[in-house]
């Protein structure tokens, strides 16, 4: 019977410290870990959330229900946790010598909650309970911190999303960028912009990594996504520096770098797959008469554009096989409202998530440009 209590209770806090492991590195370490816990509550919400919104006809309907996805799992998962580890001292309790699982099942609630209904005068138990009040308060202290830290990443993500909404209109798009930009005549001045995208890209790539469920907050507008932005943005950077006849900014390529290189740390997260070394001439989703039918809109709008677009088209591939995969196949996870050039060819990853698959580490993001 010794034997028996000794394996109890060391399950049970196996059970409680990998719940309490789960906790902390969801929120406490700076890296985006793969935790199953936290996984599991992701990957089943956003699998019922899926659920009910296949059943409805229109996007707008969709993407309503989609938009309570992530706030509804970051509130689930301090619930989880708790229940993890109430039911992980339940056996500790009941190896020190309580009297049924009844009364361990009672201490234990009664510990982790500081509700105090359940007493013990037994030394081992009242430390045992003392330490399970601590971890109750501690997910409570995780909760308060976790939740403003990511509501601050949102906003801070979604400011610059709008800002491009007046730049490249809604979806965004690098042929209403350019128009606009040429009508301003910013064209070649778009220094500061690369510069501010450049900035938004590093933060999205620490904070979207780091926090996997940033990924699924929608945006307040319809047809605004930070992936679209993201692909508009990149696209634009590329059709520049490959195609439009204007004197080069260092900063373009820059932004580009610094836009997979977030891409491809955040669709590790997801198991997307991509190239970490692609050639300058592997095949991109763009096709060459999309490519042409863009350089002719743009001609017709006034913008100058290069002489030579068979290298201008080489030129444009060998910018966009560097995240080409990761942008499709984030699409794809994130489901976005369909833009041009990114979701309207999203990369279809099913309906599950990563949660008990094997970890992919990162790969080195080799530099094409």
């Amino acid at each position: 019977m010794v034997a028996v209590r000794l394996l109890a209770f060391a399950a049970g806090f196996a059970f409680a410290m990998a719940t309490v492991l789960s906790a902390v590195r969801t929120v406490v370490v700076p890296r985006g870990e793969r935790v199953r816990i936290t996984g599991a509550v992701l990957a089943l919400t956003r699998w019922l959330f899926e659920l009910r919104a296949a059943r409805v006809a229109t996007f707008a309907h969709k993407d309503r229900i989609l938009a309570r996805l992530a706030p509804i799992s970051l509130i689930l998962l301090p619930g989880v946790w708790a229940v993890g580890i109430l039911l992980g001292f339940v056996p500790m309790y009941w190896a020190l010598g309580s009297d049924s699982w009844r009364d361990a099942v009672e201490l234990s609630g009664s510990s982790l909650l500081t509700l105090g209904f359940e007493r013990t005068d037994d030394l081992p138990t009242v430390v045992l309970s003392f330490v399970e009040a601590l971890l109750g308060l501690g997910l409570v202290a995780l909760l308060i911190s976790y939740l403003p830290t990511i509501y601050g990443h949102f906003s801070r993500r979604q400011a610059q999303v709008a800002k491009l909404e007046s730049r490249a209109g809604s979806p965004p798009t690098p042929m209403a960028m350019l128009i606009r930009a040429h009508s301003i005549g910013q064209l070649d001045n778009l220094h500061a912009t690369w510069t501010e995208w450049e900035d938004w890209f590093i933060a999205l790539g620490e904070s979207h990594a780091s926090f996997p469920a940033l990924c699924f907050f929608r945006s307040p507008q319809l047809d605004l996504s930070w992936i679209v932005s993201a692909g508009a943005v990149l696209d634009t950077a590329s059709f520049t520096l490959s195609t439009v006849d204007v004197e080069a900014s260092f900063r373009a390529p820059l932004t580009i770098r610094a836009g997979y290189l977030a891409l491809r740390r955040i669709a590790d997260f997801f198991d997307v797959e991509y190239d970490p070394s692609p050639r300058l001439d592997d095949p991109i989703s763009i096709h060459r008469a999309e490519f042409d039918a863009l350089c002719e809109d743009l001609r017709s709008a006034g913008l100058p554009l290069k002489h030579d677009l068979d290298q201008a088209w080489r030129d444009f591939v060998g910018w966009r096989v560097n995240y080409d995969a990761a942008l499709r196949g984030l699409c794809g996870v994130v489901m976005p409202p369909v833009a041009p050039w990114s979701s309207d060819r999203a990369i279809d990853w099913g309906r599950s998530l990563p949660v008990f698959r094997r970890v992919r580490h990162p790969s080195a993001a080799a530099d094409q440009a």
